[in-house]
């Protein structure tokens, strides 16, 4: 059975480990320090959006984030998902379909507008799963500036 635990102080540590595995599959950088410190203000400050460990059979087999933006586009707050991971041995399970229904119910619950992501272009899984959810492709180009 899949389910869903709101991120809490004391699962710091696991969510980190699991960024880090996260991360590397893209090969993205990732200071663990860093980010338990940024977890413990993420945690500590629900304006900034909200979290979840995903469980399957009573494991811990991944973990959501969602990060709240207020848009005057879209008439109120939306949410990125920031992130959305799965452990290499709980795919193919239906877990990330279980994952999108939970939050697409969780955005009603938070009254959110919209909900942005990013995909790698080489992901083919995670696309295919994100239109067969209702997501569709932007008509705009994500731009970024980095300002440090």
């Amino acid at each position: 059975m899949i389910h869903f635990k709101p991120l809490e102080k004391h699962n710091i540590t696991i969510i980190s480990e699991l960024m880090a595995d996260f991360y590397a599959i893209d090969g993205y950088p990732i200071d663990i320090e860093k980010s338990q410190e940024l977890l413990d203000q993420f945690i500590d400050h629900p304006v900034l959006g909200t979290g979840w460990l995903i469980y399957w059979e009573e494991k811990v087999v991944g973990y959501l984030i969602l990060t709240f933006v207020f848009s005057f586009e879209y008439q109120g707050k939306i949410a990125f998902l920031d992130e959305l991971y799965v452990t290499e041995n709980a795919r193919g399970k239906g877990i990330g379909k279980e994952a999108i229904a939970f939050i697409k119910t969780e955005s009603d619950k938070l009254s959110l507008k919209l909900i942005y992501l990013e995909v790698e272009p080489h992901n083919q899984n995670a696309q295919k799963l994100y239109l067969a959810s209702g997501f569709e492709l932007h008509n705009r180009k994500l731009m970024a500036y980095k300002t440090r």
